[in-house]
């Protein structure tokens, strides 16, 4: 399966020999009139300091908070998305191979992967001991990837109490596995980070770190701009000079895109959906939605308007390296041979047409129309590493993210 093919039918001829087509008219147009207006949602003022925003956009400190629409704002919110993830149940290999979204959670692992490999590289080309926070670190989903890495010490946080116990678990099950291999020291704190200050919960209240990594965990932070505040000085604060704050956050561009495109107030597929309050205001702070993922996730986030991050972190001396779409990220990674050949190893991608005596994920045969085109048209020999159309679809609302702390 040499042969890529994201949602378009471009085929784009590599080096290699291989064929990757490209992702059609996807990107989101930030300087679109299109979007809505952000920060102007009845009754909302934000609470920060920042002053560079588009359309020269300012906020006072002492205003009130926001927005005039907020569910459960105390610890109500936090709360949710702990008990969500503690009750989800952990699935063995068999029933996520099973599952509708087994590529697309393939896929998203492989850009976490990728992602974190590159800045891992970045940082090795300087120091030798690499020391890691992984904020919202979940069950342990990253931990492989670090001792990938080969990094020296790793801190897991997470609000989510069973998480943080399940991570801790993988951990000394993986370092059991491991005994004649070098395995990274380990040290797990259960906080609520949009909250709490974790400098005061670590066993070495001096430690710093060459990466932070924040894994679709940046926007429940966005609930307030105290909240949003806490989280980002978390992740940059104890960063040595020349770390890096790296992770992957939903697009809000593209959600209100997609929504104001929508005859509703929600948008997705039999994959995802997206259900919004209202439609119109977005404010800067509290602009809640809800987020379905298939079987994985079911509960609000907020909306990250991504110019306000970059403002706020200058506060924590941070400045943006880069901000890219999961498919403009993709199709720069799968040009070069190692990046591709874990995209297999992974199984980031579904082959097209299905293996003898297998089925496609999707039951509806549309869903691989940009699939079925290309190898009826033979410019690239089947079979193709694809992902059906709603999968796509939900992959490309999400973007990645990559800050360096300034001297």
């Amino acid at each position: 399966m040499d042969n890529i093919l994201t949602s378009n039918d471009k085929v784009v001829q590599k080096s290699t020999g291989s064929n990757v087509a490209g992702p059609a008219n996807q990107k989101s147009k930030e300087d679109s009139t299109s979007h809505g207006s952000f920060g102007t949602a009845k009754n909302a003022n934000s609470q920060s300091s920042i002053t560079s925003l588009p359309q020269k956009r300012k906020a006072s400190e002492d205003e009130s908070e926001c927005p005039a629409k907020k569910v459960d704002l105390e610890e109500g919110h936090g709360s949710k998305v702990a008990a969500h993830y503690n009750d989800l149940q952990e699935s063995g290999l068999h029933a996520r191979s099973q599952s509708r979204i087994f590529y697309l959670r393939n896929f998203n692992n492989w850009m976490k992967s990728a992602l974190i490999g590159e800045f891992v590289d970045k940082v090795r080309q300087r120091k030798k001991n690499i020391t890691v926070l992984d904020l919202g670190c979940g069950k342990g989903g990253d931990l492989l990837k670090w001792k990938k890495g080969r990094i020296d010490k790793l801190v897991c946080t997470d609000i989510a109490d069973v998480s943080v116990k399940q991570c801790e678990h993988r951990y000394f099950e993986m370092k059991a596995r491991s005994r004649n291999e070098h395995v990274y020291e380990a040290e797990f704190v259960t906080a609520d980070t949009t909250k709490e200050l974790l400098s005061k919960k670590y066993s070495n209240p001096d430690i710093r770190f060459d990466i932070c990594s924040c894994q679709f965990v940046y926007h429940y932070s966005f609930e307030t701009y105290e909240q949003a505040d806490m989280m980002l000085r978390n992740a940059c604060e104890m960063l040595h000079p020349g770390g890096y704050f790296i992770g992957t956050t939903p697009n809000s561009f593209e959600l209100v895109k997609r929504l104001e495109a929508s005859d509703t107030d929600s948008f997705g597929n039999d994959v995802y959906t997206v259900q919004f309050q209202e439609k119109g205001n977005y404010p800067l702070f509290g602009c809640k939605y809800d987020f379905n993922l298939e079987g994985v996730v079911n509960v609000p986030e907020f909306l990250v308007y991504f110019p306000v991050v970059v403002e706020m972190a200058k506060k924590y001396q941070m400045k943006l390296v880069y901000k890219k779409t999961f498919l403009e990220f993709f199709e720069e990674k799968v040009k070069n041979d190692e990046p591709k050949m874990l995209l297999k190893k992974m199984q980031a991608l579904e082959r097209y047409p299905a293996a003898p005596n297998s089925k496609l994920a999707s039951k509806k045969p549309e869903d691989y129309d940009h699939a079925k085109k290309i190898v009826d048209s033979g410019p690239a020999k089947s079979p193709l590493g694809t992902l059906s159309m709603s999968e796509w679809e939900a992959a490309s609302i999400y973007l990645l993210f990559a800050f360096e702390k300034q001297p």
